[in-house]
């Protein structure tokens, strides 16, 4: 069910294409240097002189990404925003202009839209991106987010998923498997409310995994951390579909194997309580579950003192000359990694 903050609808067909953009755009405000000209013309102009330029999507379904019975308007926008930046993290790089295409169905009101846009303009205002154009249209199957993201790094920075090399350590952010576990929850919550409309959900207990499934954060205190550390990480990916599935991206494209280990897996105690509620696994989470935009990283062995010590890390394997990718469980088991994490396109 759609809940705006503001009861008065505004149909947007009175307003029109332009007369909507216009709206939605008249108070972004210009950070970046390399933003020449933002919203107002055919295309925008950027400039970025010696940096390489990186350049990103990702498309957000009603129905395949989202549930709009749970997910509030603000936190999607901001979500839309977050997974992009995310992916320009990954490559070592900083997000510096956004934009936003825009198909919604005639149910939605302006005031849903600004909603969504309210999202949209506080994650560029937080990570210090340009809210730069895109485009509007009509849709007969809900609503559809699509955004670009183009960022720059420093040409000797790029990072890709190519070259981890073995004996290289494998290293993680944060914490895994949380935003499964939020999903769960609130999946579990909407539908008792379905079938007892007079039900208030207690979601207090379950804070930090459901805040991670409705308002993510990148890590983009991560790349300049790196430069200060003096570490080039050899491959990077962040973690969107499940930490398998992402490990498996960098032996493919590397041609190497790995080894994780299952007790070096940073998993937050709430993901382990939730998790045992619902009597799964909390590896099971972590390897499969996806959508937690940490970051997943090799480097070499001779960086390891640099990182030791410090709390945004956690060295969880290495990476192996023989091919195949592994976890290797307490009980000192081998189990080949799969795939099994999120696939928009499986039935």
């Amino acid at each position: 069910m759609l809940q705006d903050k503001n009861p008065h609808r505004t149909d947007i067909g009175k307003l029109g294409e332009f007369g909507l953009i216009e709206t939605l755009t008249k108070d972004i405000e210009i950070k970046n240097p390399s933003t020449i000209k933002g919203v107002g013309d055919d295309a925008a102009v950027l400039e970025f002189k010696d940096m390489e330029t990186l350049v990103s999507t990702d498309l957000l379904v009603e129905g395949v990404h989202f549930d709009l019975a749970y997910f509030p308007l603000k936190h999607l926008g901001y979500k839309a925003a977050i997974v992009n930046f995310s992916d320009i993290y990954a490559m070592n790089g900083t997000p510096t202009q956004l934009l936003v295409a825009l198909a919604l169905s005639n149910r939605f009101p302006l005031e849903a839209i600004e909603e969504i846009y309210e999202g949209i303009k506080l994650a560029c205002r937080i990570y210090n991106v340009d809210l730069v154009g895109g485009d509007t249209t009509s849709s007969r199957s809900g609503l559809i987010l699509n955004p670009t993201i183009v960022g720059a790094v420093e040409k000797e920075k790029i990072t890709y998923r190519s070259g981890a090399e073995p004996n290289d350590l494998i290293v993680v952010t944060g914490d895994l498997g949380a935003a499964y576990m939020g999903l769960l929850v609130l999946q579990r919550e909407n539908e008792t409310f379905k079938a007892n409309p007079q039900h208030q959900p207690d979601l207090s207990p379950y804070a930090y995994v459901v805040e991670r499934q409705l308002k993510p954060e990148a890590r983009k205190e991560i790349p300049p951390l790196l430069k200060e550390l003096d570490i080039q990480p050899t491959a990077m990916i962040d973690i969107s579909d499940g930490l398998s599935s992402e490990i498996l991206h960098i032996t493919k494209q590397s041609g190497v194997g790995a080894r994780i280990y299952a007790e070096k897996i940073p998993i937050d105690p709430q993901t382990v309580l939730t998790a045992d509620e619902f009597h799964i696994s909390e590896l099971t989470a972590a390897l499969n579950g996806g959508e937690d935009y940490e970051l997943l990283m090799t480097i070499s062995q001779k960086d390891y003192e640099k990182i030791q010590h410090r709390k945004e890390f956690a060295v969880i394997g290495h990476i192996t000359e023989d091919k195949g990718a592994y976890l290797i469980t307490q009980d000192n088991q081998k189990i080949e990694l799969k795939a099994q994490g999120w696939n928009a396109l499986k039935k």
